[in-house]
């Protein structure tokens, strides 16, 4: 049974930019409605970071976003040497490193970020910890995922069931307090909007799913929408 957080699938996954790329690429051109990833940059906006930490930044664009938007000294890891190689090119200080495990010391930041990435964790609890640890007594935690019936029509589509995620909008906040005193959760409800099949099939393929889904990939009425579920969690201690 296919796990979203199998260490080979992700590093897999992620050893290249192309499938995170192709996804990002859909959300910048087809997206109808607000885009969580504005969401998640005005919570940290709010938070007034002096110093912040990224897990998981994949290729930078958040963390350059931040460092755009705040006056806080931004730290970024990913555990893919390619991720951390193309943060750095954004001008973004990335360093290879587990959430699990995080080589930082006790308080060294006031302000955290993990988004999209907590699903792929083999032990999100432990990775919550972590976070916790190396933020001040005070610091904000934000941390974006999906939902449930994020583009379930896609996946009806293809006649694929996605695996349970470990971190989710249903569960995320219930696993967020055992670790922070506040937990803020903001959903981000919109529509994609592909205007071909090949537009369709190519975000199928871009997916850590694309091995487990049935063949042929169907044909498609275009323009074809289906709905996004992001959930910006924003916890303090």
């Amino acid at each position: 049974m296919m796990r979203l957080n199998d260490p080979e699938l992700v590093q897999r996954q992620y050893a290249t930019e192309d499938g995170l790329s192709t996804r990002r690429d859909a959300q910048l051109r087809f997206l109808e409605g607000t885009n969580g990833f504005d969401v998640a940059v005005e919570a940290v906006v709010e938070a007034r970071p002096r110093r912040l930490l990224e897990v998981g930044c994949g290729m930078g664009q958040f963390a350059a976003a931040v460092a755009e938007r705040t006056d806080a000294e931004v730290v970024a890891t990913d555990l893919s040497s390619r991720m951390v190689e193309l943060a750095s090119m954004c001008g973004v200080d990335a360093r290879l490193a587990d959430a699990q495990a995080l080589p930082f010391a006790e308080g060294e930041f006031d302000c955290a970020v993990a988004n999209w990435m907590l699903y792929h964790v083999p032990d999100v609890d432990q990775a919550l910890s972590e976070l916790r640890r190396v933020l001040e007594t005070d610091g904000t935690l934000v941390a974006t995922t999906i939902g449930g019936e994020h583009m379930a029509e896609v996946w009806g589509l293809v006649g694929f069931r996605v695996p349970l995620r470990e971190f989710s909008r249903e569960n995320g906040e219930e696993q967020l307090r055992r670790h922070f005193a506040t937990v803020e959760r903001r959903d981000v409800d919109a529509t994609l909007r592909f205007p071909d099949e090949a537009a369709v099939h190519r975000y199928v393929e871009s997916t850590v799913f694309a091995a487990a889904v049935p063949r042929p990939l169907p044909s498609v009425e275009a323009p074809f929408r289906s709905r996004t579920r992001t959930t910006v969690f924003v916890a303090r201690s």
